[in-house]
């Protein structure tokens, strides 16, 4: 938690109260389902929790945009993000059950009324989104296939609307051959934590 309050020093009482909650409702998780691997947890808030983060170092989403976390898994970067940005709206889907009802349960614990969950595949969708976020589900080429036609093209944030992937190592190899060009950030440039120092954040508008 120390963490997360050094790297983001105005989070409101509720918030830091909602943040603190995240540990103890994953290990409780963790016992029955392998969401967040074992030799993690003792990194909890760094690993998952700062990481999903990342993405509000580089973008604040206004009120009632919408939000897609794709292949959300347990609930990362998606339930962390749904904290920070409250009066966003946020949908989390994975097409694995289990993993999704935990994503749910721990929504519906921390009352996250911001936070919706969904067992489907993003193939499945027929809404549009604000961006798309994700976090080391598939290859840059595979999610733009995948959310092909779920972002909107009404821009109104800081960044054009589009995919904000986390990811990890080089990438130049996978970002070369795409049409749109990519905006990477290093995250070890925004987090002093050596755990960043290959984690990157990238961004790709929509076409």
């Amino acid at each position: 938690m120390d963490l997360l309050t050094l790297n983001f020093p105005d989070l409101t009482e509720r918030q830091k109260e909602q943040f603190a909650a995240l540990l103890p409702l994953y290990e409780e998780w963790n016992a029955k389902i392998n969401v967040v691997s074992r030799k993690d947890m003792a990194n909890f808030y760094e690993h998952h929790v700062l990481h999903s983060l990342a993405i509000a170092k580089v973008i604040s989403f206004k009120p009632m945009a919408d939000i897609l976390d794709l292949g959300t898994g347990g609930g990362f970067p998606g339930i962390p993000l749904a904290i920070m940005f409250p009066e966003t709206n946020f949908l989390l889907v994975d097409s694995i059950g289990k993993k999704i009802t935990v994503a749910a349960n721990v929504a519906q614990q921390l009352q996250l009324t911001n936070c919706h969950t969904q067992n489907v595949r993003a193939e499945q969708l027929q809404q549009q989104f604000d961006f798309v976020v994700s976090r080391a589900v598939a290859s840059t080429a595979q999610l733009l296939q995948w959310t092909k036609g779920l972002v909107s093209k009404n821009h109104y944030h800081s960044l054009p609307n589009g995919l904000l992937l986390l990811k990890g190592g080089d990438l130049s190899e996978e970002l070369a051959g795409l049409r749109q060009k990519a905006t990477v950030w290093d995250l070890g440039t925004i987090f002093k934590e050596p755990f960043f120092e290959t984690k990157k954040l990238v961004h790709l508008p929509v076409r």
